[in-house]
Parts: C-alpha cells; structure tokens; sequence
C-alpha cells in the first residue's frame, strides 16, 4: 500500500530540519576553540548561556508559555546544569588543551550515552548488544586518545568525557520532559532558569578590554550561543516531530564527520585517514549499539 504524499512530505521535512540540526551541532566544538583562543573560557560558557537566556525568555514572554509545575522545574534544574553549564564548560576547557576534530571524534559515542542514560530513566536494562557495542566503541576512542596523545590520556580528553556524561544524561532527561512539554520550550526554560547564575557570571568575567579580542573568537561566541545553544534545537526538535524519532534521530550519526570537515575548513586542522577510518567505526558501534538499548539482558 502505498503511502499518502502527505505522510512522506512531513519525514523529508523532518530529516531536512534533523540535518540542518546537526549541522549546526556539528560545529559547536570548532567555533568554541574559536571562540578560546581570545576568550577565557569561563566568559564563553557563561555568555552562552546568559544570551541565549536572554532570547529564550523573550521567546517565552512572547509565546505565553506557562511556567512549568513545580517537579518539571526541578528536573529543568538538572537539564540546565547539563546542557547549560556542564557540557559548553567542559568543552571550551577542552578546546584550549585538544583540536576540534580530535574533539568531534571524542563526541562521537554521546548518542551511545544519551541511550544508557534514556533505558536508565525508563528503568530499563540495555541487552548485551548496547553493552559490547559501547565497550568496544570507548576501546576505540581511549586507544585514538592514547594516540594522539602519545601512550596517555590528555586532560582535554578527560574534560570531553565529563562533556558526554553530561549532556548524554541532559539529552535523555530531555526527551522524558517532552512528553509534558514542546521540545524547545524545555531548553528555553532550561536556559531561562540558569539566567539569574548567567548573567552575573558574563558581567564579572568578561574581557577588560573588547577591542584587543580578535574577531574571529567573538564570531566564536556567536555561533554558540545563537545557533548551538538555541536555534539548534528548535530544528533538531521539529525534525524529530515531522519525521519521527526513529527515523530522523539517525541523522545525529552524521555529526562526527561535520566536526571533522568543519575542524578541518575553520581551524585548519588535519585529518587523516585514520581518523577519519575511526569515526565511521565509531559510528558503525553506535548504529548496533543503540539497537540493542533496551533489548533483554
């Protein structure tokens, strides 16, 4: 039987919108190490969240959105600290200390732990497939690690770890609030709750003097907090919604490789091919992985 054009519109919008998502995701860790080398980057983790807090609450000012009840907003708390303060703080101290690409890479078993974390919320016990696909996937990436770092791990790769615990559990604690709420309206109200923290924080830490700032940090900066804090997940979120999760969520397994070309074009890093050979095996973990999520023990 075949399918109304209609239904078939709605899933090519939907991986369109999951596309452009990841796009913009996929050069998060680029744009922060831009945004690093002329930034400190406590200033950048706090002007991402206060800015975008700022537009997010305008969002929901001019939408009328309700506050939440009082046990959403605690587990909006969580999500805030999360995908507001931990994985944008752990990332730009890691963007001092390793290159993009090498980042991108590292990032590459986040759906893995977003999984984990999701069947942990739901009570859930992942089956022996999730189990081998992520031990072999963090053999993969703590031996690249030990690679690039010539026999021992970097702090930067330790500080990108903490990044994938972080927002892994932010990601899956987000998919369980949209069952109560729109998917942007939960990082808008993520990012409005960390404003009153935000904002002081951006005031106090922010370079003396702007002018000696090199452009190119300051489109960094930008970058992060309109598009990889905000706008990002409004695509990301709609797409989901259009297309499907099941469907649309597959495209997120392109990202290491948009960190990888974006690295490559903006900072000038160089990939090689093996890099390049251990992200598509990365990848090729998490696709069996997160098949085997929720299966029987």
């Amino acid at each position: 039987m075949r399918r109304p054009k209609s239904a078939v519109a709605r899933e090519t919008l939907g991986l369109l919108l999951g596309l452009l998502a990841v796009v913009v995701f996929g050069g998060t860790l680029p744009f922060t190490r831009l945004a690093v080398e002329g930034l400190d980057p406590w200033f950048v983790t706090a002007a991402r969240a206060a800015l975008a807090g700022i537009l997010a609450g305008a969002v929901l000012l001019v939408t009328r959105r309700r506050r939440p009840d009082a046990t959403t907003l605690k587990r909006l708390v969580i999500v805030s600290v999360c995908l507001v303060a931990a994985f944008p703080g752990f990332t730009a101290l890691a963007m001092q200390r390793v290159g993009a690409a090498h980042g991108g890479f590292m990032l590459g078993l986040l759906p893995l732990a977003t999984a984990l974390f999701g069947a942990w919320l739901a009570g859930e016990r992942p089956g022996r497939r999730f189990w081998t696909a992520a031990v072999a996937g963090a053999a993969v990436v703590v031996a690249f690690a030990l690679r690039e770092g010539a026999g021992g791990l970097q702090l930067g790769d330790l500080l990108l770890a903490a990044a994938v615990l972080g927002a892994g559990f932010g990601y899956a604690l987000s998919g369980q609030l949209t069952r109560a709420l729109k998917g942007w309206e939960v990082i808008s109200w993520a990012l409005v709750i960390a404003l009153p923290v935000a904002f002081p924080l951006m005031i106090l830490l922010a370079p003396r003097n702007a002018s000696v700032v090199p452009h190119a940090s300051w489109t960094g900066l930008a970058y992060v907090t309109l598009l990889s804090q905000y706008v990002g997940f409004f695509a990301w979120n709609a797409g989901l919604a259009l297309g499907g999760i099941a469907l649309v969520s597959q495209v997120q397994l392109l990202q290491p490789f948009v960190t990888l070309f974006i690295a490559a074009a903006l900072n000038a890093e160089r990939v090689d091919t093996l890099t390049w050979g251990a992200a598509a095996v990365v990848v090729a973990l998490v696709v069996a992985g997160r098949k085997g999520a929720a299966g029987p023990s």
